[in-house]
């Protein structure tokens, strides 16, 4: 989809301002190079095992990253939303790999996509926009090793309030199947419903279709721990 290279680099620099402290010139640069697409929610943006058609940069919407593995469980590396990147579109273009995860949009969403070629080339030549790529490896990195020492070594019930807490709305409502969960915090469906009965038996939520009211958010605070 066209749309005015000077707009879609005001776009570009209002959803990223990391992004836009590389200066107007990257920015123009980026959106020239940029075409605009649209999908879905629930549309598979990328597959495992296929080639990187391009560097996404979420403008509007919302983008789960997960990882299936042979005996059917999914775990949830991390979402892309607006001012964020996916740091796997970046690795397997430098690299010159094959997707090691999918990303789903959660959401409708809209995206600024820099081909495999272009991406490369801003890489090599404007070092603004290499110094951001690169700083997207370390935040994302220190985010995936904060996930494996939650897995690894945080109790499950602790993780779920934990969430419960962060995700809630500003009608103290989590809106998400028992299955998303789960995926979200690398267990399964059977568990995490285990888990929110005995969290409703308790008073703290109250549960209803693909939605989880938060009743006693101070309780879910403490059992969850620092945030």
């Amino acid at each position: 989809m066209d749309v005015p290279a000077s707009d879609l680099a005001d776009r570009i620099g209002s959803a990223f301002p990391a992004l836009a402290l590389a200066g107007r010139r990257t920015l123009d640069e980026v959106a020239r190079r940029s075409r605009v697409h649209r999908a879905p929610a629930g549309s598979l943006l990328f597959g495992e095992k296929q080639p990187c058609s391009g560097f996404p940069l979420v403008l509007a919407g919302r983008v789960r990253v997960a990882q299936r593995y042979p005996n059917g469980r999914e775990m949830q590396l991390y979402r892309v939303g607006p001012g964020d990147a996916c740091v796997l579109s970046s690795s397997c273009l430098l690299g010159r790999t094959q997707y090691p995860a999918s990303g789903i949009a959660e959401t409708d969403v809209e995206l600024a996509v820099l081909s495999p070629d272009d991406f490369r080339a801003l890489v090599v030549a404007d070092a603004a926009f290499r110094e951001y790529v690169f700083s997207l490896f370390g935040e994302r990195l220190a985010a995936l090793l904060a996930l494996v020492e939650a897995v690894t070594s945080q109790k499950l019930d602790r993780r779920l309030a934990a969430l419960l807490v962060r995700r809630a709305d500003d009608s103290q409502t989590v809106r998400a199947t028992h299955q998303t969960i789960a995926d979200e915090l690398g267990s399964v469906r059977e568990i995490v419903t285990r888990l929110l009965r005995t969290f409703e038996d308790r008073g703290w939520v109250e549960l209803g279709r693909e939605r989880i009211r938060v009743a006693d958010r101070d309780s879910l605070q403490e059992l969850a721990g620092p945030l």
